[in-house]
Order: structure tokens, then sequence, then C-alpha cells
């Protein structure tokens, strides 16, 4: 009988050089989307689809992230002071039960195989998730990793005897699969969900094996951890989770799963942007008056323009 899905792992060890120099002295992972850190959206995404035990594989000055998901007495003690009940409410909602988070370090930065591998003491025997936390997703409905583990618990009833892994994806235009991860299909195995047989990393453009491109989040085996274990470096000399992937899909099953909703890659400043507008948009406190704001927003930038 396979083992529910209730670890996920978090790799926040990288530097973010991208976002330089907002991130100078605070992690690239606690820049805030409306008002919550990246990395509280990307947690509360696993919270909601069930996640009991939280890991983050952290490097240097990456303690505020840990800092974040502890109480603040203090600050409690204010607010209970000025009787700010809503915001109580808020933090606690966002808190993590004791002991369900673990903290690991990634002492050298060699890449995302590492990170994951770094976590495996503490995963143990358990299938888990990963989630990548430069990816929010705006969900349509159900969040994205809820919808994963439901996949999850239907293909391992459909297959008791396999070991099944779980990638999200996401369409683009052809003519975009060469910045992405891609997957290749061996047929359809029911509603947005495929069976796959391959991983390419940024195929040259006209090899793509479809239009689909892994998105960030994964549930896995245990098994990854003893590849990743001796897995050699490979692109940008590091060592690439996909390549362990690779391996494992010789002796398992891989699927992916073209989820409901939007993911948003806050790793780059324009994706950053557009995720801080969207997820704004959304909010039912916020998206009306917002929307108005963007709308006398664009009317002057057109008016500016043609004065030009």
């Amino acid at each position: 009988m396979s083992k529910p899905i209730r670890k996920a792992i978090f790799p926040v060890a990288g530097l973010g050089t991208r976002f330089l120099p907002a991130n100078k002295a605070m992690p690239k992972e606690m820049l805030t989307v409306v008002d919550r850190p990246i990395i509280q959206h990307v947690a509360d995404e696993a919270r909601t689809g069930g996640i009991e035990h939280f890991i983050f594989v952290t490097g240097r000055n990456k303690g505020v992230i840990e800092d974040h998901f502890d109480r603040q007495f203090e600050l409690e003690e204010v607010l209970r002071r000025r009787n700010k009940q809503e915001e109580l409410l808020n933090l606690e909602t966002h808190l993590p039960k004791p002991g369900a988070t673990s903290f690991t370090r990634q002492q050298e930065p060699l890449g995302l195989g590492h990170a994951v591998w770094c976590a495996h003491d503490i995963v143990g025997s358990d299938p888990f998730a990963l989630l990548l936390p430069d990816v929010i997703v705006l969900p349509d409905g159900e969040s994205c990793l809820g919808q994963m583990i439901r996949v999850y618990g239907n293909l391992t009833e459909k297959y008791p005897d396999a070991k099944i892994n779980i990638v999200a994806v996401e369409e683009v235009a052809p003519e975009e699969t060469s910045s992405y991860g891609v997957v290749g299909l061996a047929g359809v195995e029911g509603d947005s969900l495929w069976r796959i047989d391959s991983m390419v990393e940024k195929p040259a453009k006209g090899t793509s094996p479809s239009n689909l491109i892994i998105m960030g989040r994964y549930i896995l085996q245990p098994e990854i951890f003893d590849i990743l274990k001796y897995q050699e470096r490979g692109a940008g000399n590091e060592i690439q989770l996909t390549d362990a992937m690779r391996t494992l899909m010789r002796d398992q099953l891989f699927f992916a799963y073209k989820f409901r909703g939007k993911s948003y890659d806050c790793g780059s400043k324009l994706g950053f942007l557009t995720a801080n507008v969207a997820f704004a948009l959304a909010r039912s406190d916020l998206g009306p008056k917002f929307g108005e704001e963007l709308k006398k927003l664009a009317a002057e930038m057109q008016v500016k323009k043609a004065a030009e």
C-alpha cells in the first residue's frame, strides 16, 4: 500500500542575484507578493494541499526564513494589547504546528539535485512533495499541490504495485519551449494527465518532444535520494534533479499533470511584478479598487506616450 504525501521539501538556499540590491540583506524568498512573502505563498499551498511536515533546505544568511515560521511573542503581545484580533488570527493561520518544520543546510551551491538530497535523512523512506520557492501558483479552485496529491492517490489505486512520480506541467507556445524543461509524452492517462518517458532540459528550437513544461511542483519517491547521492554533475557543473529523474524513470512510473491555475516565476523581475498584479486583482478586498487604479495608470501612460 502506497504511503500518503505528508512531507514537502522547499529548497531555499539560492542567492537570487537577479534581485540585487533588494535582497542583499534579505533572502529573495522573503520578498512580498501583495502582503505575504513568496515563501509563505508556497508554504500555504503545501499546507492546504495536506502537507504536515515542512522541510526547508537553507544556506547562509537565510535565518530570517526560520524566524518567519516561528512565533514572535513580543509582536503577538502588542497585537493583543491593541485588540488586533484579525491580525492575530492571520499570524496564527499561517504558523506551522510545533514540530512541523525542519531546517537543514546546503553548505555548497551544487544545484537543485544536491539541495533535494540534503533533506534525505529528514524525509526518510516516504514519498514527498518538492516545491520550488521561486514559483507561486494562483490556483483555479483547489491548490496546485492539492490537485497533484489527489491525482497521486488515484494513480496509486490504479497501479497498486508501482511507484508513482508526478511533475506538474503547463502549456507554452512551441517557440518558447527552448527556455524550459520539457516532458516527452508516452500516452494519455486521463484528463490533463499523461504518462511520460523523457525529460529534456531547454531543447533546441524545433526539437522539443511537446509543449508541456515542468513548472516547479513534484511528487517523488524516496529512491531518488539513492540516485542523487552518486549523481555526477551535469549542466552548469551542478547536480541536476532532471538527470536523476531520468534515471529513476527506468524503474518507476512518471506522469505529467496539467494543473488548473496559473504559475508565476518570481525568480525574474517581470514574473515577480506580474505576480503582484495578478494576486492583488484576485483579492476581493483589493481587486476592484486596484483594477481601477491600473486602468487610470494605463490611461495616463497612453496620454503621455501620445504627447511624446
